[in-house]
């Protein structure tokens, strides 16, 4: 008898009806023989809506109060789905994330899992009962304090979960049918992956692809746990996330898919003193602010003034906090001006074979100008190609980059159930 550790998204628990058919589907794995170990997400956009909420009691709420109504979305749904398996016959036993001993450190709401201690769950386990876990939070191991690990956090939890278990497999349910080559959403020939390697699903990840959360995959790799991605609203295999195994002598894809993402900004701080330590101060006093940058370009210094442009992309929503404390650089290193964009978008070509077939770049980039789309960044990696260009024009890129290294699918569409991505 092994340990299944899986996790349902939003999308899979929208409603009862939909929360009783996942009820079904983690008592088939009982019955299998597995002792089986869930992570749950709060239902359907409930975050989402618990979010706005608290915007409209309060502009700036306590990031201490915000991670405290934000988890009660998980705690409704890991107690409904308990609810459902015992109506089945079965027995389960509900626990918050601090219940079942993740512990965090004391960043809100965007905490990173320092350990799991599942004491409670191991003895749940024994008495035989299917555990249900509320995803997407901890507890600080400073502070004692409740914590969330940030949007898809869910995802982390549950590998984490695998990983303090010794868990067989981690099966990852959503509302697609695995990992495809472009988001099915946008492209809908793209083709669906059997298997990907962690390397390639972290740049995936960190490059916009919603399936799975970027620090899932790195707890994944690290602990070497399988993970299966696959659509709760069917019974299709899907797409495992795993390293070659030994001996394995298949040739490896020369591109995996492609990624896009709409939610990061621009900056770009203009009249930067070509001076030593300067650039350092820009990106200090960004890290002192908690903001992780992702593209980062610096302009050749003009030769007449000993000027020079850096321009990086973050997260649009820590934007505001990056401008602010930009501002308060401007007199100490006498900067010209910063410059604001939050309508682009990136689309990154992501595959190991990439690495030994010359041509990628052009390709890439050709496909891009046939579509009339004009790239204002580029940014690599051993496996990965990534650009910035116009928000409105994502769509037109990914659909062309898609065709051009042949990813279609052979027949028919990719089948999205719920529409949320998780």
């Amino acid at each position: 008898m092994g340990i299944v550790v899986q996790k349902y998204g939003g999308s899979s628990l929208a409603d009862a009806a939909s929360i009783k058919r996942v009820a079904r589907r983690i008592t088939e794995a009982k019955k299998a023989g597995n002792d089986v170990v869930v992570a749950v997400s709060a239902m359907g956009d409930s975050t989402d809506e618990l979010l706005e909420l608290a915007e409209g009691v309060s502009p700036l709420p306590p990031a201490r109060e915000l991670d405290m109504l934000l988890t009660a979305g998980e705690r409704i749904s890991m107690a409904l789905v308990a609810m459902a398996i015992s109506d089945l016959g079965f027995t389960a036993r509900s626990f918050t994330g601090s219940q079942a001993g993740v512990i965090t450190d004391s960043v809100h709401g965007k905490a990173k899992i320092i350990d799991v201690t599942p004491g409670r769950i191991r003895d749940a386990i024994a008495d035989g009962h299917i555990v249900i876990v509320a995803g997407f939070q901890g507890v600080s191991q400073d502070t004692k304090e409740i914590t969330t690990l940030g949007r898809g956090g869910t995802d982390t939890t549950a590998v984490a979960l695998a990983a303090a278990l010794g868990a067989d497999v981690c099966e990852i349910y959503t509302d697609v049918d695995g990992v495809f080559t472009a988001d099915p959403r946008i492209v809908r020939s793209a083709r669906k992956l059997d298997r990907v390697s962690y390397e390639e699903m972290l740049e995936l990840a960190a490059c916009g692809a919603k399936i799975l959360h970027l620090r899932c995959v790195e707890y994944a790799r690290r602990y070497t746990i399988p993970i299966h991605v696959r659509s709760s609203f069917s019974h299709k295999e899907g797409t495992w996330v795993m390293d070659p195994a030994e001996g394995d002598t298949m040739e490896q894809a020369i591109i995996a898919g492609i990624a896009h993402d709409r939610s990061e900004a621009k900056i770009t701080v203009v009249g930067v003193p070509d001076k030593v330590g300067y650039a350092a101060r820009i990106f200090e006093a960004l890290a002192a602010a908690q903001i992780n940058l992702d593209m980062i370009v610096q302009n050749i210094s003009a030769a007449a003034t000993s000027l020079t442009d850096i321009s990086f992309t973050l997260p649009r929503t820590d934007g505001a906090t990056a401008m602010k404390a930009l501002d308060a650089l401007k007199d100490e290193i006498g900067l010209a001006s910063l410059m604001y964009d939050d309508k682009i978008g990136k689309i990154s070509l992501i595959g190991a074979g990439m690495r030994s077939h010359p041509g990628i770049s052009a390709k890439f980039f050709s496909a891009i100008a046939a579509a009339g789309v004009n790239i204002e960044m580029i940014s690599t990696s051993e496996i990965r190609i990534s650009v910035v260009v116009d928000e409105a024009q994502v769509d037109a890129a990914v659909a062309a980059a898609h065709t051009a290294f042949d990813l279609d699918a052979d027949e028919g569409e990719a089948v999205v159930y719920g529409g949320s991505g998780r």
